[in-house]
């Protein structure tokens, strides 16, 4: 049985979507297990046949955790570490997804596994702490790296730039910073197809969609992709911006592409284009 920690969240809602449909025996959880609390984590898991944790559940607000700090580190450290103690009592093994912000982005080309992270954010340093504490509490783990996620209907890069299409004008996107938008039903199969392959290879892993883009490429793909889908009826201008001309709390990398090819090699996961999965994503939304 697996255990979806974060069920709420969207990855974690594609993840249970997926489980429920492939008829997978498991179980969910969200904010009614406080997974900053080690005996509310015991007491949850504990006497239940879990073979596997999938830990969707982050502190995601990356802007904000400049200044909340302390939630950060508790959601996506301390949860980790209690996580991972819990799949080390029952056995169970664990994934924790983790992002690109790990690294500082100064680099060219893809990160591959063995790079060095760097992170330039509080957010990319509770999110690297989360990944220290589940390697070292428990072997049986694989954290997933990824980039860019957008998924359900309200809340994620896609949303806001279809509801800015939407009242006409001109949208301004930042055009120097690059990396791979990444649907998370892409994602949670990525993550299933791990879990039930029997495989071993335990470790850090990446995965995020093919192809390089920056946010003003994507921006454009979605109002294009938008336009030919009759999502959208008014026009819109969407100009590029440098990253100095919209400044934010918290250091962005410059470069979030990752490299798939440990993934792909250890367990045949296909890796479809940013923009086919662009495309069944808005399909999927309708008019919405």
């Amino acid at each position: 049985m697996i255990w979806l920690v974060g069920n709420r969240g969207q990855l974690g809602a594609d993840m249970e979507k997926l489980l429920r449909d492939g008829n997978v025996a498991f179980i969910a959880s969200d904010l009614e297990v406080d997974i900053t609390d080690g005996r509310a984590v015991e007491r949850f898991s504990s006497h239940k046949k879990i073979k596997w944790i999938i830990n969707c559940a982050a502190y995601t607000a990356v802007d904000r955790a400049e200044t909340e700090r302390e939630k950060a580190f508790s959601i996506n450290s301390t949860g980790a570490y209690n996580l991972a103690a819990a799949a080390k009592k029952t056995g169970a093994g664990i994934v924790y997804i983790s992002t690109d912000y790990v690294f500082d982005g100064d680099r060219e080309g893809e990160y591959t596994e063995e790079d060095a992270p760097n992170p330039v954010s509080v957010y990319g340093k509770s999110k690297l702490e989360g990944e220290t504490h589940t390697r070292d509490t428990t072997d049986k783990h694989y954290i997933i790296r990824t980039a860019w996620l957008y998924g359900g209907k309200r809340g994620n890069f896609v949303s806001t730039m279809l509801s800015l299409f939407k009242k006409g004008g001109e949208v301004r996107v930042v055009s120097d910073q690059y990396g791979s938008p990444t649907w998370t039903k892409d994602l949670a199969a990525a993550v299933l197809r791990i879990v039930e392959s029997g495989a071993g290879g335990f470790g850090v892993y990446h995965y995020s969609s093919e192809g390089r883009t920056s946010w003003y490429g994507f921006a454009r793909e979605i109002h294009e992709q938008g336009t030919v889908l009759g999502m959208l009826d008014k026009k819109s201008a969407v100009v590029p911006i440098t990253t100095a001309d919209y400044p934010t709390a918290a250091k962005r990398p410059h470069n979030s592409c990752l490299s798939k090819e440990r993934i792909r090699k250890t367990f045949g996961v296909e890796i479809p284009r940013w923009q086919d999965s662009l495309k069944n994503y808005l399909l999927g939304r309708g008019g919405g």
